[in-house]
């Protein structure tokens, strides 16, 4: 199945990133495409896997989560498991993505091996994070948080590619 995107799957998937809730019927009307074509693309696009899951962006600050930190962790490579294997970074960051605060983990390159992100309620509450949970993992070595000071920009959407014009083609 060919993953190639045309601007009518483009149009399509800029309008459920922008608002999920938008109905087959609401999309067809907004792009001028018959509501079986919009069907058809969505369910492909699904299949492909392009389009992962449909989910709500809940609003941290009114659930009381509005202390966002990101942390930086390098994990020793030395330290062995119950089992006498090597701790790999990959296990760690399997590890730390099960924790409830824990909104994103990534395996990094440079001079730290992860990048977390987590959501909490306060300081206090994310010095209980790292300190209380995060630092028991084994085969975590250190970590730096830094706390964020305001988000300037959030978001989930992708980008769509550019229509390519002549005028874009042009040196």
């Amino acid at each position: 199945m060919s993953s190639k995107l045309d601007e009518k799957d483009q149009a399509i998937l800029q309008l459920i990133q922008e608002n999920s809730k938008l109905t087959a019927n609401q999309i067809a009307k907004k792009i001028n495409t018959p509501i079986t074509t919009v069907f058809a693309k969505t369910k492909r696009m699904e299949q492909l896997g392009i389009i992962k899951q449909y989910r709500a962006i809940l609003n941290a600050e009114k659930l009381n989560l509005g202390t966002s930190a990101f942390i930086l962790a390098s994990v020793s490579y030395t330290t062995t498991k119950t089992d006498g294997a090597p701790v790999s970074q990959r296990d760690v960051a399997e590890e730390i993505a099960r924790l409830p605060e824990v909104q994103e983990v990534h395996i990094i390159t440079g001079d730290w091996d992860l990048l977390v992100k987590l959501r909490a309620e306060n300081v206090e509450s994310v010095g209980r994070f790292v300190v209380d949970k995060l630092r028991l993992i084994k085969g975590l070595e250190k970590t730096l948080t830094c706390m964020v000071f305001e988000t300037v920009k959030e978001t989930t959407s992708l980008p769509q590619p550019l229509k390519r014009t002549e005028k874009q083609t042009k040196p």
